[in-house]
């Protein structure tokens, strides 16, 4: 049958997405030789338990989970590159709307620039001298940074994504990283939201277009 003739009910539409979000794998080979781990925000503001409104306690749990796949990548001579908020450029490199944006919790009356000024990723997930890493302006984590033309200089076609927030910063850098033609390995159980609800609808947006979602252990599977 002349497949550009059959026609597709809506029930039919409305299954094959579903079947995308919640089944799909992205048809790409993971070879360790070609990977680099992305280490998403996990500094102190985010994962030390309690000390700021912006505390992900979900990340905090997900500590050992990470160590252990940063641990098994560096067996592996996977480079890791860690992110985090900094003070950079005065400030002038940030989105001209963030400020107005109802994650700064005003309502607090907190000043959130009294953190993020000295960017410390948690002691547990420390880099080492032979990591990079990218002070970063805003979410994503290609947005105004080098990352791009540092894993282009490591020759490196595909990342592997694991921090905070799922449906933030880890997730809008999967979609930047897929943009600039990055296979997305994309840790299901190594990133993490600040409001589970939100945790797998982003997964399943992710899945659908544009990351091979993996747990931990099936990411750990597939580098061996």
């Amino acid at each position: 049958m002349n497949m550009k003739s059959k026609s597709y009910s809506e029930q039919e539409v409305l299954a094959l997405a579903r079947k995308a979000y919640s089944e799909g794998l992205a048809k790409f080979e993971i070879n360790a030789e070609q990977c680099a781990l992305l280490v998403i925000d996990m500094q102190d503001e985010f994962v030390k338990p309690g000390w700021t409104p912006y505390w992900i306690p979900e990340a905090t749990r997900q500590v050992d989970a990470i160590q252990t796949l940063i641990q098994f990548c560096r067996s592996k001579n996977i480079p890791v590159i860690y992110t985090a908020f900094g003070p950079t450029h005065h400030y002038l490199d940030r989105p001209k709307t963030g400020e107005a944006m109802p994650n700064r919790y005003s309502e607090t009356g907190v000043d959130h620039f009294s953190w993020f000024k000295d960017p410390k990723i948690y002691p547990e997930l420390a880099p080492r001298q032979e990591d990079v890493v990218i002070l970063k302006p805003s979410y994503g984590a290609f947005y105004d940074t080098p990352l791009e033309t540092i894993l282009k200089n490591l020759n490196k076609d595909t990342v592997i994504i694991c921090g905070t927030l799922t449906n933030c910063c880890c997730g809008l850098t999967a979609r930047q990283a897929y943009e600039r033609g990055f296979k997305v390995v994309f840790g299901s159980d190594v990133n993490s939201s600040d409001d589970p609800d939100l945790q797998e609808p982003e997964l399943k947006s992710l899945r659908k277009a544009f990351a091979r979602v993996l747990s931990q252990v099936q990411i750990i599977e597939a580098l061996r």
